[in-house]
């Protein structure tokens, strides 16, 4: 468990609170996760940082908070799109580190520490592996939305030739029923002429004596 600390709050206990709660804005968390995080750093319980942050520490660092709140809306957006070229995602990072730190070093009466300074820089450096873990998983996916539809388009090509041949196919079988359909129809008619034909022939007809007689 925590001890709970009695002793005034220091320099350095306040830099702590300050970086640890920026963080935490800038990663889109909360501050009261922050609190907790700073209250099992250094000793204190988090509502004893929440009251020494917004009754001190907050008013030197609304700079950076202003920062650290840009910061998480641009990677709220990154995440959001579907691909980032790796120097856009860099250029992003490094250009927030450089602004973040020019204006760290006159926010507070005490010069940053180099132990301070070192925190800041890996913490940077989780944050720019975090990135580039995040671009190569996004490429990885565009390579694969890539294959994806050159095989759809190849499927389409294969389904527009079977498509076209079927056509073929229709329109010869088509014109062969229409030949027969014709042919049927020539020789109905010419059955019909031969039938007239018999009947209008002249009939004979044998008597008795064994004579042929004409049949009117």
């Amino acid at each position: 468990m925590t001890a709970v600390r009695q002793d005034a709050w220091s320099a350095e206990d306040d830099l702590i609170l300050a970086e640890i709660t920026l963080r935490h804005i800038r990663e889109g968390s909360t501050q009261l996760a922050a609190f907790e995080e700073v209250g099992e750093k250094i000793g204190r319980t988090s509502a004893a940082c929440g009251f020494r942050w917004n009754s001190c520490v907050r008013k030197s660092y609304e700079d950076a908070i202003g920062i650290a709140k840009g910061q998480r809306q641009k990677r709220s957006y990154l995440k959001k799109q579907p691909a980032v070229r790796g120097a856009q995602v860099a250029g992003l990072i490094l250009s927030d580190a450089e602004e973040e730190y020019g204006r760290s070093e006159g926010l507070g009466e005490n010069s940053l520490s180099i132990d301070a300074v070192i925190r800041f820089l890996r913490q940077w450096k989780g944050t720019f592996q975090e990135a580039s873990r995040q671009l190569k998983m996004l490429e990885r996916e565009l390579r694969e939305k890539d294959d994806e539809l050159n095989e759809l388009r190849a499927e389409n090509e294969r389904l527009s030739k079977e498509v076209n041949l079927a056509q073929s196919d229709y329109r010869v079988v088509n014109d062969d029923y229409k030949a027969l359909i014709q042919i049927m129809d020539r020789a109905r008619r010419l059955a019909f002429l031969n039938e007239e034909e018999e009947e209008l022939k002249t009939r004979f007809k044998m008597d008795a004596n064994g004579n042929l007689e004409r049949l009117e």
